[in-house]
């Protein structure tokens, strides 16, 4: 990418996209903050030299105008990240309001697919243009998250059709999923205490978390031309965690040894 290649990122104010805003700006994309935190879009985009923009990708009429805005005032958008969600608690189906579930389904799935619309619109008409989604390790196995994975294995659905559906204009479209990410949120958690990290990487074949710093080294490869012929495509960025789930079956993970019976 060139430092003419704007790039949005959705939810870039923190965690996991404001580590894609940093690693992208890093190679030389200027960047676009989209989140609903305007002054901590504005922190980071201060300290990146990029813009900073109030949206919500759960509103349709709001969002289509800051995507003509960006289009209009800064360039034309070549790189879209979509990173923008809302997490849920993992409640019973019986317990889990439905006010939630639709707020969760609305974000994080609806929402996605709108900035995907939305922004991909502009890249049709210049037959060029790169999408990431972030989705998550919970859309491909059975979690006690009843909207949240749902939502994310939409993420992947979408993903794979759009990029389909845009190919033969040559807009590519991929997603990114990461496992259990140490962001501020989650580091906060098992700070309190509220979360056990001894569960969250017991399954993971690498034994740790994963840095929000390599899920953005894996989104800038997708979203650069060093990708031009990956779409479609749903990277997991999980430290092992997919491989490894089903090894408690058989007792866990083993000692590999030092090779010396090799």
């Amino acid at each position: 990418m060139t430092e003419k290649t704007i790039a949005v990122v959705t939810g870039g104010a923190s965690g996991i996209g404001a580590a894609c805003c940093r690693e992208l700006a890093r190679r030389g994309a200027r960047i676009v903050i989209l989140d609903r935190d305007l002054a901590l879009a504005e922190s980071v985009a201060a300290e990146l030299g990029g813009h900073a923009v109030q949206g919500d990708v759960g509103d349709e009429e709001g969002l289509r105008r800051v995507a003509a805005r960006i289009e209009a005032e800064i360039g034309p958008v070549g790189i879209l990240v979509n990173s923008a969600g809302v997490l849920q608690p993992p409640l019973r189906p019986t317990e889990l309001p439905m006010a939630v579930w639709d707020h969760v389904i609305h974000i994080d799935q609806r929402g996605t697919y709108l900035a995907c619309v939305v922004f991909g619109a502009a890249m049709l008409t210049r037959r060029a243009g790169s999408i990431v989604n972030i989705a998550s390790i919970t859309g491909s196995r059975s979690v006690p998250l009843h909207a949240y994975a749902p939502a994310k294995a939409a993420v992947i659905a979408i993903t794979r059709g759009l990029a389909a559906e845009w190919g033969p204009a040559q807009v590519r479209v991929n997603c990114v999923s990461p496992g259990y990410t140490r962001t501020p949120a989650l580091q906060a958690a098992i700070d309190k205490g509220e979360r056990d990290i001894t569960n969250l990487v017991g399954s993971a074949a690498l034994g740790r978390l994963v840095e929000p710093e390599e899920v953005a080294r894996v989104v800038a490869f997708l979203a650069s031309p060093d990708a031009s012929a990956m779409t479609g495509i749903d990277v997991p960025v999980d430290c092992g965690w997919l491989a490894g789930t089903s090894w408690h079956s058989y007792g866990g993970f083993r000692d590999p040894g030092n090779g010396s019976d090799a």
